[in-house]
């Protein structure tokens, strides 16, 4: 199939310097740079048959079809800036939606990547061949490193891409990435708000919704109650509940656990023992050296752990802020 006039004249300025290009594309007007860059969006393999001499030396290494090079529209659209200036190459231009390569270089590289990782590493490395080399570099990077390996592989031997089939594969992948006005996730520690919450209830109310959570999830509900108390919220126990709480664990296991108690803590701990208790726990603390941090998270886990379930089984009523946790 011969060439058409516009698809010529694309091959011709996609194959000059920009310097050499740039006086061609001042002398032409608005509605034919329009149509170059339709032409330069939508043109497919060529036959190598059809191209005349003046392409030969640019396109002798193809066979049936050959590679579109310089990135088509932007490179037309480069040219026409430099010719006719950036305010009126943007009215040109900016009316035409982006091609699918066009999209694939300004899409988030961890998305691009998580479809990707689902396509053939030659066309992953023809992907990445006309991407810029630091996106090149973040779309790589999350990729599994198997397939990491390959696609650099494939690249590296890379001479061409046939360009009408890899702007079809372009947009029919940008077509899998969210939309670009989606809005970035945000990390929430759900059951610390969930939580929270439940603390500003009234304290019937959050029984209630938590004994129906039970009933449904047992599990999260579990967690939320485990994040309505801290170590540090039992020194808002009454001491005579917490004494009875403080029967229920081994005094090894509290020394433990007020290794990084605070001092408004400890001291409250201390107040709801006998005063010979509390000094043999006191220099018990003294004695003691390094600890893992998640040895003595544990410690105080469990303490408010066995605080929880004596109240849920009626022996004590840990109060709180203004009485209203569960």
């Amino acid at each position: 199939m011969a060439l058409t006039g516009p698809e010529k004249a694309v091959l011709l300025l996609l194959s000059l310097d920009e310097s050499a290009a740039a006086p061609i594309v001042a002398e032409l007007d608005g509605a034919d740079l329009r149509k170059l860059r339709e032409v330069a969006a939508m043109m497919h393999a060529v036959p190598a048959s059809a191209i005349d001499e003046v392409y030969s030396e640019f396109i002798g290494r193809g066979q049936e079809a050959v590679a579109v090079p310089r990135g088509g529209v932007t490179y037309i659209r480069r040219l026409a800036a430099r010719a006719l200036g950036e305010s009126r190459s943007q009215q040109i231009f900016v009316d035409a939606p982006p091609t699918g390569m066009e999209r694939l270089n300004h899409a988030p590289p961890a998305a691009l990547a998580a479809v990707l990782e689902n396509e053939h590493p030659q066309l992953i490395a023809a992907i990445l061949s006309q991407l810029d080399a630091t996106r090149g570099a973040r779309i790589l990077e999350g990729l599994p490193p198997a397939l990491q390996t390959q696609v650099l592989a494939r690249l590296g031997t890379m001479t061409e891409v046939p360009a009408g089939v890899l702007e079809g594969v372009a947009s029919a992948i940008s077509a899998e990435l969210p939309p670009p006005d989606a809005e970035a996730a945000m990390s929430v520690d759900g059951v610390s708000r969930a939580a929270a919450i439940v603390r500003k209830l009234d304290k019937a109310m959050a029984g209630e919704v938590l004994t129906q959570l039970s009933d449904q999830q047992a599990e999260i509900a579990a967690e939320i109650r485990r994040a309505l108390y801290s170590f540090e919220d039992l020194k808002n126990v009454d001491p005579r509940a917490l004494r009875t709480v403080l029967k229920e664990i081994p005094n090894e296991r509290l020394v433990v656990a007020l290794k990084t108690a605070s001092e408004a803590l400890r001291n409250h701990i201390y107040s709801s023992m006998s005063s010979r208790a509390a000094e043999y726990l006191k220099d018990d603390l003294a004695a003691m050296g390094s600890i893992r941090l998640t040895e003595v998270e544990a410690a105080q886990r469990e303490i408010v752990e066995a605080a929880l379930r004596l109240e849920a089984e009626g022996a004590l009523s840990l109060g709180g802020e203004q009485d209203d946790l569960v």
